[in-house]
């Protein structure tokens, strides 16, 4: 999985590391997002999760983009935009049709499947590709044991009634995320989504199951937030800090600028809630988050006064300290899937390979073009997120 920019990593990067390391192929959430990757160099097969217009449907064949259907207008337009494309002499169109099992979200209803199995036979210009669903919990075993036994209801009705040719060779069934593959004792069918456990992270709340715990405790987060000083000034007693002011200081006090902000992904809800990392010491962050700056009281840290050389680490760790994404999460009354996911494109992306620097995106740097060779054979490269 990597919608989401790559779950705010950096779509085309990551996707380029994941194929030199041998990944099957990329699920995204929408159309542009799959043509990112493809005009970044991703050659393997890339599945769109949620419905796209009809009028993008001739690109998706040229593409060898894969849609997911479900019922509803937006599937028989899409049908009849696969027809149109095919008389016009576009490639087949891949679909992959999404089972309502529990989620609510998309999806056809089992008792409606074998009906838009014969539509799909008849349809001019697509190919069934995949049957998929997708679990609403699970951290709920029950709950994930459930989708999962209606999945397999189905697909063996269309084996044995409508003798489709379902598994790896022929319609690939997938279920499970990043949940189903640690927690969840769901099968694994012929492909798996893995989507925030690529990125070193196991999704909130998730209690591993035994035979996924070891590996699930090797995982390490591939992100880390990184910034330095733009200015660091010792502020008088009675000084306000930042907009409001929340803060005003009782002493004088050293304020260290970083430049970033809620505009960033740094969320206004940590206004005076947050730490950061400087020399392996805890610093608060003080005064309201600005969408472009936060500051830190670096008055107590050991040593000479902290200047604008100092590196700050917001996500990460420095010394024997770490901040983590669940940490913040907590603080924000969230998941850390919306935590990294919510790191702006302006934040510049440094990506490292074993222990050295192998690229950089930035927002006005355009894509760069990274040998294969770089990343080796490893899925270990890493993000660190700086100011641009």
């Amino acid at each position: 999985m990597v919608k989401a920019d790559a779950y705010g990593h950096g779509a085309v990067p990551v996707a380029l590391a994941l194929q030199a390391a041998g990944a099957d192929g990329f699920s995204v959430a929408t159309f542009d997002e799959a043509l990112d990757l493809r005009a970044g160099g991703v050659t393997l097969p890339i599945l769109v999760l949620y419905p796209v217009p009809p009028e993008v449907v001739t690109t998706a064949a040229r593409e060898a983009i894969a849609l997911a259907l479900g019922p509803g207008l937006a599937t028989t337009r899409i049908l009849a935009a696969a027809a149109a494309a095919a008389r016009a002499g576009a490639p087949t169109v891949q679909v992959h049709l999404e089972i309502e099992t529990g989620l609510g979200r998309g999806g056809v209803l089992p008792a409606d499947v074998p009906d838009v199995i014969e539509v799909l036979r008849r349809a001019e210009g697509v190919t069934l590709a995949g049957l998929w669903t997708h679990l609403a919990a699970a951290d709920d075993p029950a709950n994930a044991l459930a989708q999962d036994a209606r999945f397999s209801a189905v697909a063996t009705r269309l084996a044995g009634d409508l003798e489709l040719g379902l598994g790896p060779d022929g319609i690939r069934r997938h279920l499970a995320g990043s949940g189903g593959v640690l927690g969840a004792d769901v099968l694994r069918w012929d492909t798996v989504r893995t989507g925030l456990a690529t990125y070193g992270l196991v999704p909130d709340g998730l209690v591993p199951a035994e035979a996924t715990r070891d590996a699930a405790s090797r995982l390490r987060p591939v992100m880390s937030l990184h910034a330095r000083p733009v200015r660091v000034l010792e502020l008088p007693e009675g000084h306000g800090v930042s907009y409001g002011p929340t803060y005003v200081t009782t002493r004088p006090t050293r304020i260290a600028t970083l430049p970033l902000g809620y505009a960033d992904g740094w969320r206004r809800v940590l206004t005076d809630r947050a730490e950061a990392l400087v020399r392996g010491v805890r610093v608060p962050i003080v005064g309201r988050v600005a969408m472009d700056a936060i500051m830190a009281d670096v008055t107590g840290v050991p040593g000479p006064p902290v200047t604008e050389d100092d590196e700050f680490v917001l996500l990460g760790a420095q010394g024997d300290e770490r901040i983590t994404a669940y940490d913040l999460a907590a603080v924000c009354g969230t998941i850390s899937y919306e935590i990294v996911t919510g790191m702006s494109r302006r934040l510049a992306r440094v990506y490292d390979a074993a222990g050295s620097a192998v690229g950089a995106r930035t927002l006005t740097g355009g894509r760069p073009e990274w040998p294969a060779s770089s990343f080796g054979t490893a899925t270990s490269a890493t993000s660190r997120s700086t100011p641009s």
